[in-house]
């Protein structure tokens, strides 16, 4: 039988006015707007629709306003009757898919999710961390260009994308360094990005620290769906091994395309992306060919992702 897989959107994929027509249009989805404002004691909601996107730009703000937005999307489409096999999320998605599973409650995510934002942007001064973007270059051969980098400071792979893009961490001038070594060792460009640290590196072990001590006293629910997890692109099926999981994952690489192929394995021919943008449809357009790929954030994308999936059913 096909199987299909619910992904959930990542930080970098937020925008003014996303979720709105869910909110106007699903009761259920109104509701999961008020209930993040609530649990933060502050108007989510209009910062969503109708705030500064350099506001919503704001890690702290970002990292609630993407899962919620990305749990209304998920609930809009149960209404339907289509439940994942399987989730996944990319870093911050990682969260809505432990929450759309039953681990967290949305009352319980929205705030953690804010003090991972804040811890994270906290644990590296500005000015010295930086992120860039590896394309056409294989991981062996990313991998030998950090090392030999590591020499004038860490650098780290730290998000594996789809085949042809891994992105790099560190410090500065270390990053600089491998992204020069990548080219000699034939990448086609390194791009730098325009993030405010160098996430998914060992320099975001504070951040880390921080966060387990928020984890710690939480009581969890039990894990209703299966989640392929970053950090080891295996799946998780206790509730007890996420604290440990997501402690770890801050300052791991983000194994995206393992976990895909993860998922393949598993028997997944249909990826529906939950929440803003198409990021990751776009890796795993990249990963397989031949797949169902989907996408959840509006009326338009959800009626055509319901629509394909009934009609496969």
């Amino acid at each position: 039988m096909i199987k299909t897989a619910f992904i959930f959107a990542g930080q970098g994929a937020q925008y003014i006015g996303m979720g709105k027509e869910l909110y106007d249009f699903f009761p259920v989805c109104k509701k999961t707007f008020e209930e993040a404002s609530n649990a933060l004691h502050m108007d989510l909601t209009n910062l969503i629709f109708q705030g500064r996107k350099e506001d919503l730009d704001l890690t702290e703000n970002t990292q609630p306003a993407v899962v919620t937005t990305s749990i209304a999307a998920y609930r809009a489409i149960t209404e339907y009757g289509i439940i994942p096999d399987v989730v996944a999320g990319l870093s911050l998605g990682e969260y809505s898919a432990l929450t759309a599973s039953g681990v967290f409650t949305l009352e319980q995510v929205v705030p953690l999710v804010r003090k991972r934002g804040q811890y994270m942007q906290e644990a590296v001064p500005q000015g010295i961390g930086k992120m860039s973007a590896i394309l056409g270059l294989s991981e062996d051969k990313v991998r030998e260009a950090c090392t030999e980098a590591s020499a004038l400071g860490i650098v780290e792979p730290a998000n594996f994308n789809c085949p042809g893009q891994i992105v790099i961490g560190g410090e500065i001038q270390a990053v600089d360094e491998a992204a020069r070594l990548t080219k000699e060792k034939g990448a086609m460009k390194a791009i730098d990005l325009s993030v405010s640290a160098p996430f998914h590196t060992s320099m975001l072990k504070p951040a880390a620290d921080k966060l387990r001590n928020e984890l710690e006293p939480m009581k969890l629910g039990t894990l209703a769906i299966p989640l392929v997890c970053n950090v080891n692109a295996d799946i998780v099926s206790q509730s007890d091994e996420v604290k440990n999981l997501l402690y770890q994952q801050v300052m791991s690489s983000v194994l995206w395309e393992q976990s895909i192929r993860r998922m393949l394995q598993m028997g997944v021919r249909n990826f529906v992306e939950i929440g803003p943008g198409k990021t990751l449809s776009g890796f795993v357009r990249k990963i397989e060919r031949g797949l169902g790929i989907y996408n959840v954030e509006d009326m338009a994308s959800l009626e055509a992702t319901v629509s394909a999936l009934k009609s496969g059913i």
